[in-house]
């Protein structure tokens, strides 16, 4: 049962950052690599933050607009620089594990016996919880108003937003610092639940991020009723279960990337295939009747 309820409680946290890598991923169709950088300066931040003895609420927000400058950044290297998408969230990762170090002092920083978001007689699955359906609604309100349909059509079609009087870059802005933000939220949350801050504990978020989304768009995508954002919900929450499974069947720790590449691997190749199964249909002619095999979805 602990078992159950730590994959849940870190799928969650995931979540959070599976969010931002949606927005870039999948909405601006932007491979926005800083997620790799943004999730531990998150860390960072609210690692410092602690120490000094700031509200972890606090903490969180301060996390999350520190998030939102990573993003920013990309994106002024993308549309003001004129520099690659793929590489400008390259170069800002490479930079924010220097920042990182820099903000730290150390590559580790313990949080123990520190004040958290998880301190006190609640419980912590209801703390993640709460976070988990704030930043999913905020999210889902967002991607509803004009500025989120604007942000949809600049990934689906540039010249579409251009011909409508909207500014392409300053979108693109808007939409990488959301994404960041997000992901820098999720580093925060994550540093105070497993009780401290690491340099290298971002590497792979994209690739996490990846996976989760792909996963849910793979197990739940014919479910009309269920949004996007939801089937990356569910998609990180199988992610973790997997990873959790990986372990328990002997596998060590040092194979887990293993274990992600190939859940991406498996889930990239079954995306978008359809899977069928044969029902039987009955149809009637006069008296009698006639079997037959059907597809369907």
């Amino acid at each position: 049962m602990d078992i159950l309820i730590s994959v849940l409680e870190q799928g969650l946290i995931l979540s959070i950052a599976v969010f931002g890598v949606y927005i870039t991923f999948k909405i601006l169709d932007f491979p926005d690599m800083s997620a790799d950088g943004t999730f531990p300066l998150g860390a960072a931040v609210t690692a410092v933050c602690l120490l000094s003895g700031i509200n972890p609420f606090a903490a969180c927000i301060l996390s999350f607009a520190v998030g939102c400058i990573g993003g920013l950044l990309t994106g002024f290297l993308h549309v003001k620089l004129k520099i690659s998408n793929l590489l400008s969230g390259i170069l800002v990762m490479i930079a924010l594990y220097s920042i990182n170090l820099r903000i730290m002092s150390k590559s580790n920083i313990p949080l123990f016996g520190k004040q958290t978001i998880f301190s006190g007689n609640g419980n912590v699955l209801v703390t993640i919880v709460i976070f988990m359906i704030i930043a999913k609604i905020a999210l889902d309100l967002f991607l509803k108003t004009k500025l989120g349909f604007a942000l949809k059509a600049v990934g689906d079609n540039e010249q579409l937003v251009t011909s409508l009087g909207l500014n392409n870059d300053n979108i693109k802005l808007i939409g990488l610092a959301i994404s960041n933000g997000l992901v820098a939220l999720a580093g925060s949350m994550m540093a105070q639940y497993q009780g401290f801050s690491d340099v290298g504990m971002g590497t792979g978020t994209v690739v996490m991020g990846l996976a989760a989304v792909i996963m849910g768009e793979a197990i739940f995508g014919k479910i009309n009723f269920i949004k996007a954002t939801t089937m990356g919900l569910l998609g990180s929450i199988v992610y973790k279960g997997v990873i959790a499974v990986a372990l328990m069947v002997g596998l060590p720790p040092t194979d887990l990337k293993l274990v992600t590449a190939l859940i991406v691997t498996i889930a990239l190749s079954l995306n978008g295939k359809k899977f069928s199964f044969k029902l039987k249909k009955n149809v009637e002619f006069g008296g009698g009747t006639l079997v037959k095999d059907t597809k369907s979805m």
